[in-house]
């Protein structure tokens, strides 16, 4: 493949990754909005109607719980918006029986990844929706010239379980294993050697 074919194929790549990047998430899945999995970092806003005492935008700490009147500690992470309304008013109703809470993911925190190494825009990266490792890596500006972009590492997880999965940006842009453009998971650092 000619050189100019090459950085043809990259332009068109990196404008679909894009494109995909700025499009909401509902235009193009269809998953009901209630699957949404709350996880440390996100900032829920949970209220009880008719209580103003009982508002509050929240972050999820890095243990996955917040702290709410009248519950105290709950454990959120790992739970849709709809289970955390039923565990506040479950929870408040001993207080105010005819309870109808609302649980709201105001912020995503959690989507967070990392592209480091020999890119245009290296760090960390807090999207709205998964991204695959093109897409993250037309976020961070493409590569450089001298990354060496058929070793390519995704780094996934911590300590004893963190595994590394290969990348090979060259086998891409040729239309070659397009299966290890993987969907990257939250905290994965994308390393550009």
């Amino acid at each position: 493949m000619t050189r100019r074919r090459m950085v043809g194929l990259w332009m068109l790549l990196t404008a679909v990754a894009l494109w995909a990047a700025c499009t909401p998430a509902g235009a193009q899945e269809s998953a009901p909005a209630g699957d949404y999995l709350i996880a440390p970092g996100d900032t829920l806003e949970i209220s009880v109607y008719g209580e103003p005492d009982l508002v509050r935008e929240l972050v999820v700490r890095p243990d996955g719980k917040v702290s709410f009147p009248l519950v105290g500690d709950m454990e959120v992470a790992g739970k849709t918006t709809a289970q955390v309304k039923e565990m506040v008013e479950r929870q408040v109703r001993p207080f105010i029986p005819s309870a109808n809470a609302t649980a709201i993911v105001t912020q995503l925190g959690s989507l967070q990844f990392y592209v480091i190494g020999r890119v245009n825009k290296p760090g960390m990266f807090n999207v709205s929706k998964p991204l695959s490792v093109l897409e993250a890596l037309a976020l961070a500006g493409g590569t450089t010239p001298f990354a060496k972009e058929d070793r390519i590492l995704i780094i996934r997880g911590t300590g004893k379980n963190t595994t590394k999965i290969r990348f090979n940006l060259k086998d891409i842009k040729e239309g070659k294993h397009l299966g290890q453009n993987i969907v990257l998971e939250r905290q994965d650092v994308v390393v550009v050697p």
